[in-house]
């Protein structure tokens, strides 16, 4: 960068940071202000959130600096937790100032965006953040499995058409529960899954959140477990606290039904039966549709 190059010069302070030294706004202020001067660089406009945390992505000079980005070249800030507190949200913003064609400058870390070496270590910033963010996941996965194999209540699934959520668990709701036992035996009877579903649409009843039934919604409720008082999830499938609406016994059948029918098998794996024995030991199956 050169001279000429328009900054956007931004300062932070915390209701913490106010009490210590080196954070006030005035004295970023004036470092930045020496940097830019030493650089002959223009200051395009100061952009100050003070009183509002890092990790706060809605600051109101913030939002103003990015909604103003034309106006500006590079983003400068005297350290890089002025900007962001949080890995994620400072990945978002790198990637939206480069999409933009916008430099970011760190003036106290040496982080530059238009050079080599600040590619390189914004590379290594983001490979950070990927790292934090599969840990996440895997703290998250190793921690839904735990609760799906011996956990009480739902799994944090949206609540399936059938039920509703009281106190965290699953409750049976009469009138969806109804439709579910008629989609059972509609489709033990023969039915396809869309003649099932044009005939709930033809009576006005309404799937979950008002939709309209499709195939998929059918076949959903069909294969899923948890209306025979199961729950499942990556595989597992286990004894669950919550009211059946069917039995396992209609439910085994409803799959050897949707798997004797070639139309319908050559979309979908086949899904496992469910344990004969109440309590049975955990199982886990192949089927994948609705978990």
């Amino acid at each position: 960068m050169g001279s000429g190059t328009r900054v956007a010069v931004y300062t932070r302070v915390s209701t913490e940071d106010q009490a210590k030294e080196g954070f006030s706004l005035e004295a970023q202020r004036e470092r930045l202000e020496a940097y830019c001067k030493a650089r002959d660089w223009s200051i395009a406009t100061k952009y100050v959130d003070d009183g509002h945390s890092g990790r706060d992505v809605k600051r109101p000079a913030y939002q103003k600096m990015m909604a103003e980005r034309d106006t500006w070249d590079t983003l400068l800030v005297i350290k890089m937790d002025r900007i962001h507190r949080n890995s994620r949200n400072f990945m978002e913003m790198m990637e939206n100032l480069q999409v933009w064609g916008k430099n970011f400058v760190s003036a106290t870390e040496s982080f530059d965006t238009s050079t080599a070496m600040g590619r390189f270590v914004m590379d290594i910033i983001q490979r950070i953040a990927q790292l934090e963010s599969e840990q996440i996941g895997e703290r998250v996965y190793m921690g839904m499995s735990q609760k799906a194999r011996t956990g009480p209540g739902i799994l944090g699934f949206s609540v399936p058409f059938g039920y509703s959520v009281e106190g965290g668990r699953l409750v049976a709701q009469p009138d969806e529960g109804a439709v579910v036992r008629e989609v059972f035996e509609r489709c033990l009877s023969g039915e396809t899954t869309e003649r099932i579903a044009d005939a709930l649409n033809a009576r006005g009843v309404r799937a979950k959140r008002g939709g309209r039934w499709t195939h998929a919604r059918v076949l959903y409720i069909l294969h899923n477990p948890l209306y025979a008082g199961y729950l499942r999830w990556d595989g597992i499938t286990r004894p669950a606290d919550h009211t059946a609406i069917i039995g396992r016994d209609v439910f085994n059948r409803a799959q050897r039904a949707l798997q004797s029918r070639v139309k319908i098998a050559a979309l979908v794996r086949s899904p496992s039966a469910l344990p004969l024995a109440p309590g049975g030991r955990e199982t886990r199956i192949s089927a994948t549709a609705g978990g």
